[in-house]
């Protein structure tokens, strides 16, 4: 019952959602119209922009499911609605310019475009911030409340009532536990019942869902009050912390009908992870094709410094440990691997990197090139191949990563790339331990807003040189 009303509220959303994005264009277009003059072209017809309208409701059904719009609403925070309600809102921004550029439409005014989607996003997020207040304040007078149930007598029982009763807003009334067989009742709490007579229950007192929340050496006994629940159209929710999991994040999942309790510690917002493909491809290809005489300029410094391949060639551990080669600019002699043992007791970098301030093997034109970070350009092209992103750790070599802890494995499960958190915070001059830090705090909070803040600290950093040898 939960899910169909569940289901229900979120198609009245999007009708209404719908609706706003319809009633906001002439608003947008009367206001721009009237801003008409010398500085702004008169507009068209109204009836002109009409298929801009219908592009929109179009890539907002498309779109919803992706940004998660109308999943969860009545437990989550307004903040996170409106951060959703405000990335749809760009996201169809950005169809509709696309769309408008692909067929070659220049007779669209951007500026009614602006201020249709700026209205657009206003009258949404006052719609659900009213839809916010009229439904806290029905719950204060005691409607559109939800009554539920617990399994369990211990502390994890204890701990969903808590958290469920901090979020008032959310309109949960607990009714109380339901014991399982064998447990002692709480003595802090209400007890409906024994988890064998939950028949009983569900008949004496009007439940619109059951929480278990059950230890995991009972789930055995749970099976049969589930299928009871599911009988009588009672939603269920099963707690899962079956242990406790100090780094990845849990979530459920469907495959081929089969539920799966999935842990993962890594980045999994689908549509920001597109994002910073995209990102990646398009700032590469654009870096590649503009750079390219200078590139040109440094490949003929390098042949003509000293003897060899203009590229540097090397076999490096990418995405959870896939192999590839990386291309650097070389800036070191030929025979600098075999040089390696001669200068191995001058590393001035703990772990199993090596990292020398003058290193005898690296060429004139090398030197500049490393302080420039010139040399690092032809791994563009490794991005492009989808082998690294443009923000990540660094991809180390193989016998860097058998030295490596346990615990810095983990920096192998992102894409790596050619900045860094380290790249920006110092380079050479940050000891391994800290470097392995920095690489797991930037997988634990990424965001593509992360990124494009690396991105914009790497220019600075590689103008001053800072920390570059």
């Amino acid at each position: 019952m939960l899910k169909q009303r569940a289901r229900a509220v979120a198609a009245g959303l999007r009708l209404v959602d719908l609706a706003l994005l319809a009633v906001a264009l002439p608003p947008a277009y009367w206001i721009r119209d009237g801003l008409a003059g010398n500085r702004l072209a008169g507009l068209y017809n109204l009836s002109f922009y009409w298929p801009v309208l219908a592009t929109s409701l179009l890539a907002w059904l498309a779109l919803a499911p992706l940004t998660q719009l109308y999943q969860a609403y009545r437990t989550q925070s307004l903040s996170t609605e409106l951060a959703r309600l405000a990335r749809t809102t760009v996201l169809v921004g950005l169809v509709v310019f696309a769309a408008l550029f692909a067929m070659k439409q220049q007779d669209f005014a951007r500026s009614l475009l602006f201020l249709y989607f700026v209205l657009a996003f206003s009258s949404l997020s006052a719609a659900r911030i009213a839809l916010r207040l009229g439904a806290r304040a029905a719950r204060r007078r005691g409607r559109n409340t939800r009554s539920y149930a617990v399994v369990g007598a211990g502390r994890l029982a204890g701990d969903v009532i808590e958290g469920i009763a901090v979020h008032r807003e959310w309109g949960y009334d607990f009714q109380g536990y339901i014991v399982p067989d064998g447990a002692e009742p709480p003595r802090d709490g209400k007890a409906l019942g024994r988890l064998s007579e939950v028949d009983r229950i569900l008949d004496e007192h009007p439940l619109d869902l059951v929480i278990f929340a059950a230890q995991r050496e009972r789930l055995e006994d749970i099976e049969q009050a589930v299928l009871t629940c599911e009988e009588r159209g009672v939603a269920v929710k099963i707690c899962l912390k079956l242990f406790s999991a100090r780094i990845a994040k849990t979530s459920v999942e469907e495959l081929e009908g089969v539920p799966m309790l999935s842990f993962t510690s890594t980045p999994h917002d689908y549509l920001a992870l597109f994002l910073k493909r995209t990102f990646d491809i398009v700032v590469s290809a654009a870096v590649l094709l503009v750079a390219s005489p200078v590139l040109l300029l440094v490949s003929a410094a390098i042949k003509l410094d000293s003897p060899g391949p203009v590229f540097f060639r090397q076999r490096r551990i990418g995405l959870n440990g896939r192999e590839f080669t990386l291309y650097k600019f070389r800036s070191m002699c030929l025979d600098a691997e075999h040089r390696l043992p001669d200068v191995v007791e001058y590393n001035e970098m703990g772990g199993p990197v090596f990292k020398m301030l003058r290193d005898p093997r690296v060429t004139r034109v090398g030197r500049w090139l490393r302080r420039t970070s010139l040399d690092e350009f032809p791994q563009f092209w490794n991005v492009l191949r989808g082998e690294m992103s443009i923000v990540g750790p660094r991809p180390p070599i193989r016998s860097e990563v058998m030295r490596y802890e346990r615990w810095q494995r983990r920096r192998l499960s992102v894409r790596p790339g050619i900045t860094c958190t380290w790249q920006v915070s110092g380079r050479n001059d940050i000891d391994f331990e800290q470097w392995m830090a920095l690489d797991l705090e930037y997988i634990d909070t990424w965001s593509f807003w992360r990124d494009l803040e690396i991105v914009m600290r790497t220019i600075p950093a590689v103008i001053l040189g800072k920390g570059a040898r």
